[in-house]
């Protein structure tokens, strides 16, 4: 089961603000992809929320493009920023990425993040969202979301 980022902010409005606003703390994330032989790649990417959907650009013909043209699966991770502060915690997403090759698509969204024109631009879907931090000093806490379940949260000393 998926969803889109609509239906995730809708199922979880507030960690979706969390997680957002994670990602928007800093331009480059790390996204894994899988290579034809199924090891993991890694590569830094910029991420965009516009218009209830979770937008993954590329430049033409990238390695993590061609990845995900042969197997749409990912992972997601918000930098985590300097030092261990982390502010806000580490959060990462999973799911499945898929290229939209529609040019009015792909010419709105250029023209809204004033992108190159030439990009592989992928619509997510969701399949795992994760957020772990540290609480009151004490606790670690894990929260997981997936689709169709409530939001499982984890404390752990």
């Amino acid at each position: 089961m998926t969803a889109n980022w609509a239906a995730f902010a809708t199922a979880e409005p507030d960690l979706a603000g969390t997680v957002e606003k994670r990602f928007g703390a800093y331009t480059h994330h790390i996204l894994a992809t899988l290579r034809k032989d199924g090891s993991p790649r890694t590569s830094g990417l910029e991420v965009r929320f516009l218009n209830g959907e979770l937008w993954l650009g590329m430049m033409p013909d990238s390695l993590k493009a061609l990845d995900l043209r042969r197997d749409p699966r990912f992972a997601l991770q918000a930098n985590p920023g300097e030092g261990t502060g982390m502010g806000g915690g580490d959060v990462r997403i999973s799911g499945r990425a898929i290229e939209v090759d529609d040019v009015e698509t792909k010419a709105g969204y250029v023209e809204e993040v004033e992108s190159p024109e030439q990009l592989h631009l992928f619509r997510t879907e969701l399949t795992e969202v994760v957020r772990t931090y540290i609480e009151d000093d004490t606790y670690l806490v894990v929260q997981v979301w997936t689709p169709g379940a409530p939001l499982r949260t984890i404390k752990r000393t």
